[in-house]
């Protein structure tokens, strides 16, 4: 299921959501100028890696700025378009309303911080990987969990397969992104008792950021003032 838009208009321009896209968009196209070599060493640098931030990597890489930092510096990287274009659309559609609630300052704060929490736990479950972690969809995934409350009936027109062909239908935002959760907690269920020894997902996909981060960002959403009245 994909995202089109949604039928919830905004009382503010979310600025913040733009520059946040902006962002995500600027650096990825940085990324794009690195050969592979740099990338990967760009990577280890601005990406969290669990080894590293457990101080358990085999071969310790020279970090130059402290490693808490990444847990912050990762939710601008990318691994591919599909990443990006999936990762800017959630945030373009869920981003505005919820930026529209909490109020600019409020709204970075929450975003940042749902990242953080989300990148911590996927850190808890892959403490000894080395596969540096890309953070951008946990803190999405925070805006997805504070949506989800607020606005639990907005119309969200999605595009869904139905074997060759597309259609679109109108799904409540409970039952789209209540739908998204439930399927990436059981992924990162079923990916524990099968854990390799980079401790990653199965496929490279952080599915417990992703789960963290949507229940974080309920949580911290009503404690920012999601629910505040105008």
């Amino acid at each position: 299921m994909v995202p089109l838009r949604d039928d919830n208009p905004t009382s503010i321009t979310p600025f913040v959501t733009y520059a946040l896209v902006g962002a995500n968009i600027f650096i990825f196209l940085y990324q794009l100028t690195l050969t592979p070599p740099q990338l990967q060493a760009f990577f280890r640098s601005a990406a969290l890696v669990p080894c590293q931030f457990s101080a358990t990597c085999p071969i310790p890489v020279n970090q130059q700025l402290p490693e808490w930092t990444t847990l912050f510096t990762s939710q601008f990287l990318h691994g591919g378009f599909l990443h990006i274009a999936g990762n800017m659309l959630f945030l373009w559609i869920f981003g505005n309303n919820v930026e529209d609630r909490l109020g600019h300052i409020k709204f970075l704060i929450f975003y940042l911080s749902c990242g953080a929490l989300a990148a911590l736990t996927q850190w808890f479950f892959s403490q000894n990987s080395s596969i540096p972690s890309l953070g951008a969809s946990g803190a999405i995934a925070g805006v997805m969990g504070a949506y989800i409350l607020r606005f639990p009936r907005a119309q969200v027109l999605t595009l869904i397969p139905l074997g060759f062909f597309l259609t679109t239908f109108r799904l409540p935002a409970f039952v789209f992104l209540g739908f998204w959760f439930v399927q990436q907690a059981f992924y990162g269920l079923a990916t524990l008792p099968a854990r390799t020894t980079t401790g990653m997902e199965s496929g490279g996909i952080a599915y417990w950021a992703h789960a963290g981060g949507f229940v974080f960002g309920a949580i911290l959403g009503p404690l920012l003032g999601l629910f505040r009245r105008d």
